[in-house]
């Protein structure tokens, strides 16, 4: 009876010492668990990334159409980044003192 006890727990030992090895290969091997968890999060972070550049892509094709289009656009815009001034417009700029 004893060496049938012996045995078995031999048995168990070896398999359980087996069932670890696979386990701890399967989480940390090349292409395991956690390089899988590492490869998703990346994945998630590009997908975010892509969004955003798609939304900025949607903003500029509209920006674009209203220039090709927008006579009033056209001249708020160049007004803005050009300084320019209509005929009979004058422009008082102001600036603050230091007190």
């Amino acid at each position: 009876m004893g060496t049938v006890k012996k045995n078995f727990f031999k048995v168990l030992s070896l398999g359980l010492f087996i069932i670890l090895l696979a386990v701890s290969w399967l989480a940390f091997g090349d292409r395991g668990f956690i390089y899988l968890y590492k490869m998703e999060k990346e994945r998630q972070e590009h997908i975010e990334r892509i969004q955003k550049l798609e939304l900025a892509n949607q903003e500029l094709k509209a920006e674009i159409d209203r220039l090709h289009d927008d006579r009033e656009y056209i001249e708020e815009t160049a007004r803005k980044e050009l300084g320019l001034v209509k005929k009979n417009e004058v422009i008082y700029r102001f600036t603050e003192d230091d007190k």
